[in-house]
């Protein structure tokens, strides 16, 4: 390259968060080979809200687990931030989900002998920080989801609601990048589901969350920058809401 010729322009900076191409999961029951995706090809964007619907058995719990690297794939590719999962032994998923992913549950799975305060720090003993700032990161977690009033409540002692945004607080106190959601508002009624809603909106919006969430209910896809429907293992209905 002489002085006088211009360098190639960079390649764009995807921005897409999850790249997913041609993934098929599949796994044996008995003598049946059950595939619960097949050959799905998916983008999710840095910071969007996406919501997954479809029947039961349609895929989408498999496909959150996969997306969270709590499972692994058959066929195919599965990027997250430009990461392969599919080359990550499982110790080396279990580390990275342990620093990039947080994972909402319908059923909150807190462990009832511990204060709200407790559950929250759980995920950041596998870390290698001081108590101080183990406090730290609890109590900034417990005011973002209005909960620093019941820190040293327990399970039992909170509405469904409360015990839901305590889950939720667990799931971001280490800070990731993707929040993954399986019905989270399922159990819930609607005055708390609404508030739970508001909450992952805010998250998304104000703090560049990237959410992927699962769900039956219309009215909190409806919240969602996009649904995606999953029907037998197969986006069917790819669209804008």
């Amino acid at each position: 390259m002489n002085s006088f010729d211009k360098p190639p322009p960079p390649e764009p900076m995807s921005t897409s968060l999850i790249q997913v191409r041609k993934l098929t999961k599949s796994f044996r029951k008995g003598s049946n080979l059950i595939t619960p995706l097949e050959n799905l090809s998916l983008d999710v964007s840095r910071g969007e809200f996406l919501a997954l619907m479809g029947p039961s058995g349609s895929g989408k719990t498999t496909l959150l687990n996969l997306i969270a690297g709590i499972d692994t794939t058959s066929s195919g590719n599965l990027l997250i931030d430009s990461q392969d999962l599919g080359t990550m032994s499982r110790a080396q998923l279990t580390r990275w989900r342990s620093q990039n992913v947080g994972y909402i549950f319908q059923l909150y799975h807190l462990v009832p002998i511990l204060s709200a305060y407790e559950n929250v720090e759980l995920p950041l003993l596998l870390q290698a920080l001081t108590r101080s700032q183990r406090r730290e990161r609890v109590e900034a977690a417990l005011e973002l989801v209005g909960l620093s009033d019941r820190a040293h409540h327990r399970p039992a002692e909170l509405s469904g609601g409360q015990e839901q945004r305590v889950a939720i607080a667990r799931a971001i106190v280490h800070d990731p990048g993707l929040l993954v959601a399986d019905e989270p508002t399922g159990d819930l009624d609607e005055e708390s589901a609404g508030a739970v809603l508001d909450l992952l909106c805010s998250l998304s919006r104000d703090h560049d969350k990237t959410i992927v969430m699962v769900t039956h209910d219309p009215k909190a896809a409806a919240v969602a920058d996009r649904t995606l429907h999953l029907e037998k293992g197969q986006l069917v209905s790819p669209g804008r809401s």
